[in-house]
């Protein structure tokens, strides 16, 4: 790492797409981009503390705040698109069945364990507790929740066959150990448009800009569709 290194703050549904373009950064700027990958909420909570940062990548209502608020350059936002909440099980577990509110209860109340990332700063645990809410479940699955910091702790869940987790897709794609059974469905479902943003306060605001740039352009879509992403956002 280099006195020119970029410093990336990100929600932990973005890391695959950021981890990649770091590469691909420092091999055509000799550039290198160090990133801290974790729950949106715990991402914002860094920056707003006045932890190093020369882009950040969060929901796009949390970075359209900082915005706001003179925290990021608006000018500099990037969109990656949108990441579908979704489900999954170990590998090797039979994928269950998840088509409707219906089914959707029956797989979490037969779950051993229902891992999920952090219910208070994490988007997709913020939103697993309100959807165990509306199913009329959540007393009684309530012990058998398994809140981790982020999502991809929260996948950690190989060795139990009858665990299922739920966090955003691109998560699950990028974690070994489980397998994405699908989005949640409606009326649960929940598509979180991410976004990536220049900090206000970067002092490496050309390299910044530039990598920004290339988290949401043409050339990296196809990168962000295999990492999970659906599409830019309109």
């Amino acid at each position: 790492m280099t006195d020119e290194s970029l410093r990336v703050l990100s929600a932990g549904a973005a890391k695959a797409v950021v981890t990649a373009l770091a590469g691909t950064f420092n091999d055509a700027r000799g550039i290198a981009a160090t990133a801290t990958f974790d729950a949106a909420g715990t991402i914002r909570t860094h920056l707003l503390a006045g932890d190093p940062c020369d882009v950040v990548v969060l929901p796009k209502p949390m970075l359209q705040v900082l915005a706001d608020d003179g925290i990021v350059e608006r000018a500099s936002i990037a969109t990656l698109g949108r990441v579908p909440t979704s489900i999954a099980v170990p590998d090797g577990a039979a994928l269950p069945a998840i088509a409707d509110s219906a089914s959707l209860r029956v797989t979490l109340e037969r779950a051993s364990a229902l891992h999920c990332p952090d219910l208070a700063r994490a988007t997709a645990g913020i939103h697993f507790l309100r959807m165990l809410h509306d199913l009329g479940i959540h007393d009684r699955v309530a012990s058998r929740i398994r809140a981790h910091p982020n999502g991809a702790a929260a996948m950690a869940t190989a060795g139990d066959s009858a665990a299922v987790g739920c966090t955003q897709a691109s998560e699950i794609l990028y974690t070994p150990g489980v397998t994405l059974v699908g989005p949640l469905p409606e009326p649960f479902a929940l598509a979180t448009d991410y976004q990536a943003a220049v900090a206000a306060a970067s002092d490496r605001v050309s390299a910044a800009r530039e990598f920004c740039a290339m988290l949401g352009d043409s050339q990296s879509g196809i990168l962000r569709r295999r990492s999970g992403f659906l599409s830019n956002a309109v």
